[in-house]
């Protein structure tokens, strides 16, 4: 399906047949959410609260964690935890791991729910934002964080975006600060970190299938979130009114893929709002072009 086609039916998709009250009871079941203190998170966290889920709130605001884990119990009564991340370093990530691990013996489910995000060409952060290690804020984010976060069995669930169809050739030369990054701007950045996002679940779903993990990746919806935060009113209010949704919606697709019974067999899968199976472009599935972003991701990590 072309650009434009996927774009108006991931933008005003059909209804989902999925909903929360098909969520199975999760008593025993651990899941941490990055970015859990609000937006998409938030309302996942909110989802799976009340089905005897034991809940990580992984980010890097305490505030911001300790307000959103008070307002989850007055919406749902139950208790969940923070788990300081800071995903702009790899330092950070490895001590969130650790500190996990401390208390807990398994991870069965992970949502990567953390993004950057552009939105008709603006975008957060900006160009001269980077990583502690030097690494371009949306590759770390919507990739490289991906290949330090993943350890034990566990059904995985990734972010993507439309925007992964926009850049199918990854190039790593742009993602550390330097004049190639500069001169490809924000926008290309982005799109390439999207795409990149998705051929890692991709690749993933190929190396732990065999060890029982399953790996989907979602593209969540056009949502209101504090991602417009920053948006002009008049931007903001012409994108609200026509092509987002409350951010109640984003959790379904997600929620789909890490709950449902058939998302067990979701290994490798892409999905989309809302909660729809959807055929990935053909780049994100070359066998070549995983290979070569996995062993480039080894390389940024090995040293962390």
């Amino acid at each position: 399906m072309g650009r434009i086609q996927s774009f108006i039916s991931q933008t005003w998709p059909p209804w989902s047949k999925f909903s929360i009250d098909q969520i199975p009871d999760l008593s025993g079941k651990v899941v941490i959410i990055t970015g859990g203190n609000t937006g998409v998170g938030y309302e996942t966290a909110k989802a799976l609260l009340p089905r005897n889920a034991r809940v990580y709130i992984a980010c890097c605001n305490a505030k911001k964690a300790s307000d959103a884990i008070d307002k989850l119990c007055e919406d749902t009564g139950k208790d969940s935890i923070f788990l300081p991340l800071d995903l702009a370093s790899f330092k950070s990530i490895r001590v969130a791991a650790d500190e996990f691990l401390r208390k807990e013996k398994e991870l069965p489910i992970l949502f990567n729910n953390v993004q950057v995000h552009l939105l008709c060409g603006v975008i957060e952060p900006n160009i001269d934002e980077l990583t502690e290690e030097g690494y371009d804020l949306a590759i770390s984010v919507n990739v490289v964080v991906s290949q330090n976060t993943t350890g034990t069995k566990a059904r995985i669930v990734n972010m993507a975006s439309f925007a992964a169809k926009m850049n199918v050739k990854p190039d790593y030369d742009p993602c550390k600060d330097g004049p190639i990054r500069w001169r490809l701007g924000t926008v290309s950045m982005y799109y390439q970190s999207k795409f990149a996002g998705l051929l890692y679940s991709t690749e993933f779903s190929h190396r732990y299938f065999e060890a029982g993990i399953v790996c989907t990746c979602i593209n969540p919806g056009n949502l209101v979130t504090e991602l417009q935060r920053n948006l002009k009113l008049g931007v903001k209010r012409f994108i609200i009114y026509r092509i987002l949704y409350p951010a109640p919606y984003s959790a379904l697709t997600q929620l789909y893929a890490g709950t449902s019974p058939e998302g067990a067999d979701f290994n490798g899968k892409y999905l989309v709002p809302w909660a729809h199976m959807w055929t990935s472009t053909p780049e994100s599935q070359d066998k070549q072009a995983g290979s070569q972003l996995w062993a480039w991701l080894e390389d940024q990590v090995k040293d962390t």
